[in-house]
């Protein structure tokens, strides 16, 4: 997926921003920095979040919008049942109504699909099936009920288009018990890997944050491409689950990029409050996600700390598309 901002692994940093704006039109609310409500709610629409070109700031936060700049996220299936395999089809249509049926490929794939749970407790990186009349498709297994949203990320293939990330909500039905958000921590535990972050997020205002990778001990040098990269970040907002999707500058083979362990960002904050960010990087041929929680240092009454993101408190998966490999 293309993004204007720039990450480099090692030698240099990706100058990342979280939306900022939320509700209509120049309106900015604060963010909530509290688990989210455990009820179903409607929840609204806004722009989505990039770093303008040049350095003038960021443009309105991704993926709270189901329509933008002339292509709406069509979600055939906005209801599933917990602990159910259901098929959860889409499509992108255009101004007119009709099918979008030709995207620019990114990353390896002509669409990205990121499936996250209200109390950002479920993350899913899944990549769908697109029919010849344009209609996405792709089975999913959600064990918990609750609020979810889904965003699509994409490039149309018309002249001129540009990516977008726009995002629907899908509602689980079952015994809905939402989890608090994990505490903020500095290491993150997955499949017999360990990531530490190092560094802290401040609100308007660039902050460093390096990822190492590690297993039993030893740094790991050798991670795989995933996707056409090292290693892919999402990071979601709290309360509003306002969403960025950011990779590596450099590509695997181009002579400078080095596979591990460190991988460099440097972001920056719209706002005091917490935000949840996912590092998926391959391994041996699989895929792990590592979560983290990231308070800004700003945040009245919050702070982080070293402990270690709990077993349990995340899900994360993928659809093993690419290798296989799925883990809950």
């Amino acid at each position: 997926m293309k993004t204007p901002m720039k990450i480099t692994a090692f030698a240099a940093a990706l100058a990342a921003s979280f939306g900022a704006a939320y509700g209509v039109g120049n309106v900015v609310a604060p963010v909530d920095t509290a688990p989210p409500p455990a009820a179903h709610s409607e929840h609204p629409a806004t722009g989505r979040a990039s770093e303008e070109p040049g350095g003038h700031g960021p443009s309105a936060a991704g993926g709270l919008q189901i329509s933008e700049g002339g292509y709406t996220f069509d979600l055939d299936t906005p209801r599933v049942v917990a602990g159910r395999s259901s098929e959860l089809r889409f499509t992108v249509r255009d101004d007119d109504g009709r099918p979008v049926t030709a995207y620019q490929r990114e990353h390896d794939k002509e669409l990205h699909l990121i499936l996250a749970s209200r109390d950002l407790g479920t993350y899913r990186h899944l990549h769908p099936t697109r029919a010849a009349n344009g209609t996405w498709s792709i089975d999913a297994d959600l064990p918990k009920a609750g609020d979810y949203r889904l965003f699509a990320d994409f490039t149309p293939a018309a002249e001129g288009a540009k990516n977008l990330t726009l995002g629907a909500d899908l509602a689980v039905s079952g015994d809905y018990r939402p989890a608090p958000l994990p505490a903020a921590a500095k290491v993150a535990k997955v499949d017999g890997y360990t990531v530490t972050l190092d560094g802290a997020l401040h609100p308007a205002k660039a902050g460093e944050l390096k990822l190492s990778v590690s297993r039993d001990g030893r740094p790991v040098t050798d991670l795989e491409p995933y996707l056409g990269a090292y290693g892919h970040l999402v990071a979601l907002r709290s309360g509003d689950l306002a969403y960025l999707h950011v990779h590596p500058g450099g590509e695997p083979g181009d002579g400078t990029t080095r596979p591990g362990p460190e991988v460099t960002f440097t972001a920056t904050a719209p706002s005091p409050g917490a935000y949840r960010l996912f590092l998926d990087f391959k391994h041996e041929g699989k895929v792990r996600t590592a979560a983290f929680t990231v308070v800004t240092a700003d945040a009245p009454g919050q702070g982080t700390d070293t402990r270690q993101n709990t077993p349990g408190n995340t899900e994360e998966s993928h659809d093993g598309s690419e290798d296989g490999h799925t883990h809950e």
